[in-house]
């Protein structure tokens, strides 16, 4: 996104330290690592930390590509969780805001999941999860999806930063996104079609 000044690409092999820099040694959320929607909680929850950091790091050495980063110069400010459906099982659960709906099936590799953001402290409410989402959305449309969803915040000026980390509403309405289902308050299921 050239007004803001981030550049915003694909997390490729090459870019993992850029990663590991811009979560920290403990990694984001936790020690989630970005497993929170790729396996159910009673696996996931004993790898928290250094075993989450490892299974993502192969997980992006097998690509493809699980996501986007985001730039300011040579500096690593944001990550964009994005890709199929079917490679976050967890956020197609039905008891999720996120659960599909019939006309976009998990299965469907063409259906695509916005479904987690870390913006690094001291950049946040400054445009880099508007710049995250657009590169996101670029990467997708590259990459052969159909459509693109997510579950974001409703009520976004109400929470903190890390309650953010599906993203506010708002930054998916500028994009395009319409909401297209409720399955819990405050967290619309928002479709853009590709």
């Amino acid at each position: 996104m050239a007004s803001t000044g981030f550049h915003v690409v694909p997390l490729t092999p090459e870019l993992w330290p850029a990663l590991e820099e811009l979560f920290g040694p403990q990694g984001p959320c936790y020690g989630c690592w970005c497993n929170h929607f790729r396996m159910a909680p009673k696996l996931r929850k004993p790898l928290l930390g250094e075993g989450a950091r490892q299974l993502f790091e192969q997980r992006v050495k097998q690509g493809p590509p699980p996501g986007v980063l985001a730039f300011l110069g040579d500096v690593p400010v944001g990550w964009l969780q994005i890709g199929p459906r079917a490679h976050v099982p967890e956020w197609n659960n039905p008891r999720r805001a996120s659960t599909p709906l019939p006309d976009a099936p998990a299965q469907d590799e063409r259906n695509w999941a916005a479904s987690c953001f870390f913006v690094r402290k001291g950049f946040r409410s400054q445009g880099v999860t508007g710049a995250l989402l657009d590169g996101g959305i670029d990467f997708a449309r590259r990459s052969g999806a159909r459509l693109l969803e997510a579950a974001p915040m409703a009520n976004d000026t109400k929470r903190s930063g890390e309650g953010l980390y599906v993203g506010p509403e708002s930054v998916f309405r500028r994009a395009g996104f319409a909401e297209v289902a409720r399955h819990k308050e405050g967290r619309p299921l928002m479709r853009l079609v590709l």
